[in-house]
């Protein structure tokens, strides 16, 4: 046994040797990357001092050779090194992989994070904070004057706060992200209440391990997650930071405190014509599962809107597992080889949006998004639980009660969480009695959906404020149902449209998909009032959100007959 134990650990530190001393060469084939060039040198610990005099610490790759290089900034509030987080090996991982291609890479704290000097506020103060470290890098003998911007999440937004403003960066790719962070707290005007909580745990949980052996990470997010549940049930919400993490989060309180978007504090974030500065390449990365899809997308077509091309890359994942796919780097490395390199613009693909099919399992290239054969088609809810294609005639309505004590669960979709993201069965969620569940027949042949799905129905309520919740579902022939997308509208009696027989007619945006629904497949259209906690949760009572402790049942109708068709559109390839 003990000659057996030997050989195994002998056998293991072989397979890490040469594990290690092939990594670049094993990153290159597995990512698809273009050849490496040049070894990386690393200088940490550099201090830049903005003109307020807040310390802001980086880290430079450079290539070890003496030639003209481009520079790519990258802030993060995650860490920039292994030595601050975990999150910070994979961005010394991307430092190295652009300086081996002839980049500088500058990878830089954010304000108020690990060694940066000052107090993070997300957003506020970052175009300051860029500024100076431009400035610093335009300063320095190596710098070219050509900056690229790259990174996903928060590593996106800083790229926003900035580049449409100074002249020395020339292109940018921004994933999983948005321009605009408030419609991302707040879709549909509700609080994204486990976005909230998580994200601050994550924060949490990172100040705790920081400078400790990865070891100590091993229950990182089964502790983010213990956190954040901590609040999902409490009431009021204005307190949920000092239940979840037993102190006042100052940011939180700010995003509580102002959750009309009119109120002043988000003027310096909300910059309605953010977009129509930009003169620069920019190409947006996103995943079909990822709460920022909405943003990204809108983004997106503003550009368009001003006349702007951009690249557009959405996978099949999640936030987590889009990062994990390391999609950003290689587009990334190809977007800045010719733009900021001048390189044959031959080595990006020949038309700018490239859409992962989920059911067929294949990339798919177009010109925009949505494509031009996608047109809308709706299928309508019947009695029975019956969606289908044909107009309902004379029918009765469906009705359910939401308790606001016990809301509707969110699972899987675009929800910020590490393992519950993504495509789920929905088996529990469908036979809950809050949940009307509608479903088509087998289809006879493929059915592709790619563009933007809507939901139009014809409803009452008995209470003054409700949600409206949709989502649609894949049912293979072994009757398992997976969601595809979903979304939710948050109504009242005062904006309601008010029909003359005093049902209201609503729209709730189920965002946006590119999906084929194969042979024998069926479509499945889910109802409900509640998505907790990635909407927070509707207590149906006239009251401010933040303050309210108290709670009443709903009983919602759904009408669908030939008065109040009430269907599921959808954009169905041509």
């Amino acid at each position: 046994m003990k000659k057996l134990l030997i050989c195994t650990l002998l056998l293991l530190i072989a397979i890490f040797t040469v594990g290690y001393s092939t990594r670049k060469q094993t990153a290159r084939r597995v990512l698809r990357l273009s050849r490496m060039r040049y070894r990386v040198s690393i200088t940490k610990n550099i201090v830049i001092i903005t003109p307020e005099g807040v310390s802001l610490v980086a880290d430079h790759y450079a290539p070890r050779a003496d030639s003209d290089f481009p520079t790519i900034l990258i802030r993060t509030p995650y860490g920039r090194n292994h030595q601050n987080s975990n999150f910070g090996w994979y961005l010394e991982f991307v430092g190295n992989r652009f300086a081996e291609r002839g980049y500088h890479v500058l990878i830089q704290d954010v304000r108020g994070r690990f060694e940066s000097d000052g107090e993070f506020s997300p957003y506020f103060g970052e175009r300051e904070d860029a500024e100076a470290t431009i400035a610093w890098l335009e300063s320095q003998t190596w710098f070219n004057g050509t900056i690229g911007m790259w990174g996903g999440s928060y590593l996106g937004i800083v790229q926003w706060v900035i580049a449409p403003y100074n002249p020395s960066i020339k292109a940018i790719v921004p994933g999983i992200t948005s321009s605009d962070l408030y419609p991302i707290l707040y879709p549909d005007g509700a609080l994204d209440l486990g976005l909230a909580m998580r994200w601050m745990a994550v924060f949490d949980q990172l100040d705790r391990l920081k400078g400790k052996p990865l070891i100590y990470s091993v229950t990182f997010w089964q502790n983010v997650e213990r956190k954040a549940k901590k609040a999902f049930a409490h009431l009021p919400i204005y307190d949920d930071d000092t239940v979840s993490l037993d102190r006042q989060i100052d940011y939180f309180r700010l995003w509580i405190d102002n959750s009309d978007p009119a109120t002043p504090a988000w003027d310096e974030m909300h910059q309605p014509d953010i977009l129509n500065h930009m003169t620069i390449p920019v190409h947006l990365v996103g995943g079909w599962y990822d709460f920022f899809l909405r943003g990204t997308l809108h983004d997106y077509d503003q550009l368009r809107a001003s006349g702007k091309n951009p690249y557009l890359t959405i996978g099949a994942g999640h936030h987590f597992t889009t990062i994990a796919s390391m999609i950003e780097l290689q587009e990334g490395i190809k977007w800045f080889d010719v733009h900021l390199k001048g390189a044959d613009a031959g080595v990006l693909r020949q038309k700018p949006v490239r859409l992962y099919m989920m059911g067929r399992g294949e990339w798919r290239d177009y010109d925009v998004f949505p494509p031009a054969q996608a047109k809308s088609i709706p299928f309508y809810l019947h009695e029975g639980a019956v969606l289908s294609p044909h107009v309902p005639q004379d029918e009765s309505s469906d009705s359910y009660t939401y308790d606001p004590q016990s809301p509707t669960p969110y699972m899987g979709g675009t929800q910020f969480h590490l393992w519950n993201a993504g495509k789920r069965n929905n088996w529990r969620i469908e036979r809950r009695d809050d949940v009307l569940v509608y479903t088509s027949t087998p289809l006879d042949a493929p059915l592709e959906v790619i563009g933007y799905v809507r939901l139009q129905l014809y409803v009452t309520s008995d209470v003054f404020c409700v949600d409206f919740y949709g989502r649609l579902c894949d049912v293979h022939p072994n009757g398992k149902s997976y969601n595809v997308c979903d979304g939710l509208v948050r109504v009242s009696a005062k904006d309601a449209t008010l029909q003359a027989d005093g049902t209201w007619c609503i729209e709730v945006d189920m965002w946006a998909t590119a999906h084929c629904f194969l042979p024998q497949h069926r479509l499945r259209l889910q109802i409900a009032s509640g998505a907790h906690p990635r909407w927070a949760r509707n207590l149906c009572m006239d009251e401010p959100f933040a303050t309210a402790i108290t709670s009443q049942p709903a009983t919602q109708h759904i009408f669908h007959d030939e008065n109040h068709p009430s269907a599921l559109v959808l954009p169905i390839m041509q």
